[in-house]
């Protein structure tokens, strides 16, 4: 009988590295918005997404390739970029062939974490793109860490309660011997019939920052499920749909 691959929650960045992370597929999620954004564009249309991890290399990056400079520090258009992380931000009659250079609060920074211990693939998790993520992790039969961006490095409601969405749709395939991934799953059990709901109801911190910026509206769109479902993968600096 052929061993399953394991697969492991990491919670918060300031976790990742209690883990060996070099054989397997990272999922790096944050929900509130950086993955749903990087989503939402490559859906629409857009060549490719850069993610950096400094608003100067932002910068510089978007005046080499004559790319669209985009990111948000603290859940705002951070200083000197000319766009936001809303996933609105993006339709296919502004972003379609262009490349969006990306740098967010968590996300962004996470990714090249991954990178830098040795990650085999890189992928991009949301609940807009959930069935393309579990679809490609249960086909490639390789180990796997959920990789939550949390909010600098504090775990938070809406990355765990992905993980455990993809845990609950795939668990069968692998082998989890890993509490925080049982954690995830059994908290979007009990919130997944109604996720806004769910965060607005235990006082969920980013849920009350993005609504204090008029942000309802995003906060809808990044907890449905498959409304941008591409499979965004890491590749030589750039995240691309394959």
């Amino acid at each position: 009988m052929n061993k399953k691959p394991s697969l492991y929650t990491s919670l918060s960045p300031a976790l990742l590295h209690l883990y060996d992370i070099s054989n397997s597929i990272v999922v790096v999620i944050d929900i509130l918005r950086a993955t749903s954004t990087i989503t939402a564009a490559l859906n629409n249309g857009a060549k490719e997404v850069i993610p950096v991890d400094s608003v100067s290399r932002c910068i510089e990056i978007g005046k080499q390739i004559d790319g669209i400079t985009a990111g948000e520090r603290d859940g705002k258009i951070a200083e000197g970029l000319s766009y936001g992380n809303s996933p609105f931000e993006y339709p296919e009659s502004f972003i379609k062939g262009k490349t969006l250079v990306l740098t967010t609060t968590n996300g962004t920074k996470l990714l090249h974490m991954a990178l830098d211990k040795g990650a085999k693939e890189i992928v991009i998790g949301a609940f807009t793109n959930l069935s393309s993520v579990c679809n490609h992790l249960i086909a490639m039969k390789k180990n796997v860490m959920l990789a939550c961006a949390a909010w600098k490095d504090r775990v938070n409601l809406e990355d765990t309660l992905f993980a455990g969405a993809v845990v609950s749709r795939i668990k069968e395939h692998f082998d989890i011997s890993c509490d925080s991934s049982h954690m995830a799953e059994s908290l979007y059990n009990t919130g997944k019939a109604d996720l806004y709901g769910f965060l607005k109801k235990n006082e969920a911190s980013h849920y009350h920052r993005l609504t204090g910026f008029g942000l309802e509206k995003d906060i809808r769109y990044c907890l449905t499920e498959d409304g941008a479902n591409v499979l965004p993968v890491y590749i030589n600096g750039r995240l691309i749909v394959e």
